[in-house]
Parts: structure tokens; sequence; C-alpha cells
């Protein structure tokens, strides 16, 4: 027995309800069973992949280009090659659970037993020495030939399969992605409901920031001042305003108002898989930053000496040009990730462990330290919320703050007999 449901939106075929009987007496049965699925459009009204609906979803989906790219990464790394070919019709709840603990086991998703990872295709020697040209020598086809430890001979290996789970931020990601596929095709009447909805996905781990302590800051500043004046500069306002490393990048001068005292953070400079991008801001909201006097004093200096070297090189200063730049013009902002990687390796000569965005961690924990309110802090950081993001994240920090108010108020309080400890 057929039963017409509607049109495929997406092929633009009918789709027929059927089943079958040999029970003449349970035809009518049938008939209203499958009637009534129709009905309340229990029956999907599509038979699209869910690869083809995370594709139409993107298509749509609001979102910064470079969020858009991450989506698209887990989509064709991760999401795909499990679930791509499934009809977004036979995707239930009990099915996307199993496919984040798999990730959270094994981000490959192996079935737990033993096996070797091949690093070549095909039949190969799983041990192989992929030899260089020794100097003085015309080429080297064999080992015979040379000392491979000299010559500088690689080693390549196939090596036993290790299991290493996803992070769980990650998986919540993957989530977010498939949710709003399918929340998408539940809008445009594909699907009835979205299983992804009552999907459990991984707890967040709570924050542990580790800021550098007061006196590894101080370290640190002192060897970034001792670099170059740009370099230090750039560290010292990173640490005073708690500003993303994207944020400071996209600085241009008509955004540092040194009369006022002001800092405009208007946008955010990012660079991922060789495309560089100005965008607004995490939250898309403009701040305004106060600076403090040494502050000031140090960006005008900063000021004065790209003056000096725009004046040296036939260069006209513009307000639109890039507070922090390599170029003569500075027409374009630092490359975000050398910026990274040249504070690591800084901190790493210093024997301190840290990475460039501790130093929002510092700014924060320093405010909270000295009794500045969360709703303060949470505006300089460009947290939303209102401080609820302030909050969860720096608790730790509340806390000691919280328990030095107490201490406060319990000494100045009478005791038995009339006594306090003032």
């Amino acid at each position: 027995m057929l039963i017409y449901s509607g049109v495929d939106p997406v092929t633009g075929k009918p789709v027929y309800l059927s089943e079958s009987t040999t029970d003449e007496a349970k035809v009518n049965e049938i008939q209203t069973r499958l009637q009534a699925k129709v009905d309340r459009q229990r029956n999907a009204a599509t038979k699209a992949t869910l690869e083809y609906a995370l594709s139409e979803w993107l298509e749509v989906h609001e979102a910064d280009e470079s969020t858009l790219d991450r989506y698209r990464e887990l989509v064709d790394r991760t999401i795909v090659p499990a679930l791509g070919d499934v009809p977004i019709s036979k995707i239930g709840t009990r099915a996307l659970e199993k496919f984040y603990a798999q990730l959270r086991r094994c981000r490959v998703r192996c079935n737990g037993k033993p096996y070797i990872e091949h690093r070549v295709a095909g039949e190969h020697d799983c041990r192989v020495v992929q030899h260089r040209r020794p100097p003085g020598r015309p080429s080297a086809k064999s080992r015979a030939e040379h000392d491979c430890t000299s010559a500088g001979c690689n080693v390549v290996e196939c090596q036993p399969h290790v299991c290493k789970p996803l992070a769980a931020g990650t998986v919540r990601k993957i989530h977010f992605v498939i949710s709003g596929a399918l929340a998408a095709a539940v809008r445009w009447d594909w699907i009835d409901s979205n299983p992804a909805a009552d999907a459990k996905k991984p707890k967040q781990a709570p924050p542990q920031p580790q800021p550098p302590t007061t006196d590894e800051g101080n370290r640190i500043v002192t060897a970034a001042w001792g670099q170059d004046l740009a370099w230090g500069m750039l560290i010292w306002l990173k640490m005073v305003t708690g500003a993303r490393r994207g944020e400071l990048l996209a600085l241009r001068w008509h955004d540092v108002h040194l009369d006022q005292g002001v800092l405009e953070i208007r946008r955010n400079f990012t660079r991922r898989n060789g495309k560089a991008r100005e965008k607004d801001t995490k939250t898309h909201q403009m701040r305004r930053i106060s600076l403090d006097p040494d502050t000031v004093e140090l960006l005008t200096a900063h000021r004065s000496e790209c003056e000096r070297r725009f004046k040296q090189l036939g260069v006209t200063f513009k307000p639109t040009a890039f507070v922090f730049s390599y170029e003569a013009d500075h027409s374009k902002p630092c490359n975000p990730d050398g910026i990274s990687h040249r504070y690591a390796k800084m901190c790493a000569d210093l024997g301190i462990k840290s990475h460039l965005h501790t130093l929002r961690h510092y700014s924060a924990t320093e405010l909270i330290s000295s009794g500045v309110d969360i709703r303060t802090v949470a505006g300089r950081l460009g947290h939303g919320g209102g401080g609820t993001t302030t909050l969860r994240v720096y608790a730790a920090w509340v806390a000691d703050s919280d328990k030095q108010a107490a201490n406060l108020l319990g000494s100045r309080m009478p005791r038995p007999g009339g006594s306090t400890d003032d």
C-alpha cells in the first residue's frame, strides 16, 4: 500500500509511505495509520543526507568568515566521514551521543583494537630510510654509499596507533554545527524535530587560567622593552588593557586618543589558512578603554618614533596606519601567529611558562585582586553578559577578594565584652 506524503524539497520527487501485508483485514488499519503519519507530519519530508544539510546550512548561517572556515574544517574532517551519508531523517539522539562518545575516546574513532598507523598507502616497508645527498657525492641511492647518521638521513617508520581524544570543547563545537544544520532542516520542513536538541553534549571544563605572577609579569615586560620599543609597547598594552591579540593588532592610530587617554577597540584582526581579515570584535561591540598617564606617555613616544621613521623613509604618516606593523608604511598589521611565537620564545628564554593569551588573564587577575569590581573588569576585557563570563573564568580570584572582604568586616565587629581587633 502506498500513501502520498508530499514532495521531496531537495529532489523535487514525490514521496510515498509504504507498508505491505498479506491480511486483507488489516488494509484499512494500515491505511489509517499511514495517513495519520502524514497528517501529523511524523514522516520525514526529505531524504537529504546530513552532508547536504550541513552544506545548505553553512550557506545561510550568519557568522564571520574565520568562524565559518572553522566550521567547514570540522564538517570536512570529522562530521562528514562519520555521518555525512546518513539521511537526516535517520539521525537520532542516540546516534549523536554515540558519535560524541567515540570522539571523546579517539578522534579517528578507532575500534579500540591495536593496529599500525601506516605512513603511506599500499604495500610498503614500514621502516623506510629517506636518504639525503651527502656532501661531495652526486647521489645517494643506497644506504651502503654513505653514513646515514652523518648525512642526516630521515627514518620514516609506521607506528602503533595511540588513541588521542578530541577535546571536549571541540566536540561541543561539532555538536553546535550539527544542531544548527538540523534546526535549519526543521525550519525548512525537511524533518519534524531536531534530534540534537536532546542529545547530551560533553560538559564544558571549568576554566583554569594560569596568568604570570606579578614578579613574572615584571620580568616579561622588562625583557620586551629590552628587545625594541614597538615590541615592548605591544606587550605593555596587552598587560594593562587585557585586550585580545587581534584587537591590539587591528589598532590604527586614529583609534588611539592620546589627548583623552582613551583607546577605542573597534576591530579584530585574524589570519587563518593564509587569509587575513579585519572583522568586528568578538562581541560585535566597540568599547573604550581608559589609559593611565604612564601608558599615554609611552604611546606618545611610540608614535613619535613611528613618525620619525616615516620621515626618514619619505613615507607620509597617516592616522589610518596600524599601531603595530612590520611594514615601512604600517599598511599591514603584524602576523598574529608570529607575535605569539615571538612571545613564547621570549618567555622560554626567561624560564617562564606562559603564552600570549595569559597576559589577558594577568590583567584581569591583577584588577580583581586590587578590588576592582567585576563589571568594570568585564568592560575592559570585552566580556559579554555584564560580567557573567568574567565571574565564571576568574571565580578563584573573586573568592580571594571575597575572603579579604570577610576578614575586613570580621575584624571590625565587636567581640564579646565589647572589644575589636582595631
